[in-house]
């Protein structure tokens, strides 16, 4: 086999993805900074500044969802048994995520002890994603059986039932504006969720469970469309959950003050993100938007061989390690750029120095992919 052609069993398109999405979030996180003050609370200097976050921030919040979605596209349902599945998923995700916890905790001064409970605080909050995917990780031998066997209406009961979760943000917001907040809490809860209760009705039919079953509906029922149905479906379906996503987020920015510099608790900045929630209906919109445009991309030639496919090998690295690199290039930037060129030459700067470091490190020996992924 000459080296750089791809092996039979791989899915171009999600190569292709996989770059787009680590590029989106590369953006998402530029964007943060000019919306989170020095101390960690929501701070936006301008109204340009606050239209330019939305709109760009609006577009890559797909970004965690469509990794999700490429994982269970091609692992869901588990064709091997669940020890060795497990035992595979664990090393390739898992033993680079607490590498870089250790890095992230010692460079930043973090507690050693919070790590036995969860990523640490000092790793900049990035590293959630991994202890989500290795949730679903958990999940998948569960639901293969059923998977196996499911007729399409069953799946796509299942996907219409997780959809109704996905306005649960907003469903929230309804009862606050109806009724204020409980007697018990100051979050409304939902359908049987109360204090000492956080699994409500719907709690496991929702959040990510729902973008592991869309990917494996899609690849499983949903027959590759032409240029023309694509185009019919996706360009509708993503310019309306854009618009959702961020309108929400917008129109609320004026609760904390009409006037700007506008800053707030960090509190505040989680309710603006009411609508950017990966699992709320506008994100959920974009996501499948993307997938079925990225789902059109075969091009297997040079490009795809020699820069595509080595950068979507090395996309979960440049997750892992990006923050370092993004946060002093954003810094350096700021002064002498206008928002949008900073948020794009950052992300740019970033992805091309993250990807040669993890392209690399990944032919170390031995220890590059336990390393970079």
């Amino acid at each position: 086999m000459k080296i750089g052609i791809p092996p039979p069993y791989r899915v171009v398109f999600l190569d292709y993805l996989r770059v787009v999405a680590v590029f989106m979030v590369l953006l998402v996180h530029a964007c943060e900074q000019f919306y989170f003050g020095a101390d960690g609370g929501f701070y936006i200097q301008s109204l340009s500044d606050a239209s330019w976050v939305v709109g760009i921030d609006s577009a890559c919040r797909a970004a965690v969802p469509l990794f999700v979605m490429a994982s269970a596209y091609l692992l869901f349902p588990v064709k091997r048994p669940t020890g060795e599945f497990l035992l595979r998923r664990i090393v390739r995700v898992g033993v680079p995520f607490a590498f870089w916890c250790v890095v992230y905790n010692w460079w930043n001064g973090g507690s050693w002890g919070q790590m036995l409970f969860n990523f640490p605080a000092a790793t900049g909050g990035h590293l959630w994603f991994v202890p989500m995917l290795i949730g679903l990780y958990l999940l998948m031998p569960l639901l293969s059986p059923w998977a196996e066997r499911a007729s399409e209406k069953e799946v796509r009961g299942w996907l219409m039932l997780w959809l109704f979760t996905t306005t649960f943000p907003f469903l929230r917001k309804l009862w606050g504006y109806f009724y204020g907040a409980p007697d018990f809490g100051a979050v409304p809860f939902l359908y049987g969720e109360c204090p000492w209760n956080s699994f409500g009705t719907f709690h496991y039919v929702s959040g990510f469970f729902g973008y592991m079953l869309l990917g494996f509906y899609i690849r499983k029922f949903l027959p590759k469309l032409d240029r023309r149905q694509t185009m019919s479906v996706a360009v509708p379906l993503l310019a309306i959950g854009w618009l959702i996503v961020s309108r929400f987020f917008y129109c609320r920015i004026s609760n904390y003050g009409t006037e700007f510099p506008v800053s707030a608790p960090y509190a505040a900045a989680v309710d603006l993100e009411m609508s950017w929630e990966f699992c709320s209906t506008g994100v959920a919109m974009t996501v499948a938007a993307y997938f079925l445009l990225l789902r059109r991309i075969t091009g297997e030639g040079a490009f795809y061989r020699y820069v595509v496919r080595p950068l979507s090998e090395a996309s979960f690295g440049v997750y892992l390690v990006h923050i370092l690199i993004l946060c002093p290039v954003v810094a350096a930037l700021r002064p002498h750029m206008p928002t949008p060129a900073t948020i794009a030459a950052s992300a740019a700067i970033t992805f091309a120095a993250s990807s040669l470091v993890c392209v690399l490190g990944r032919k170390i020996p031995y220890a590059g992919k336990l390393v970079f992924g």
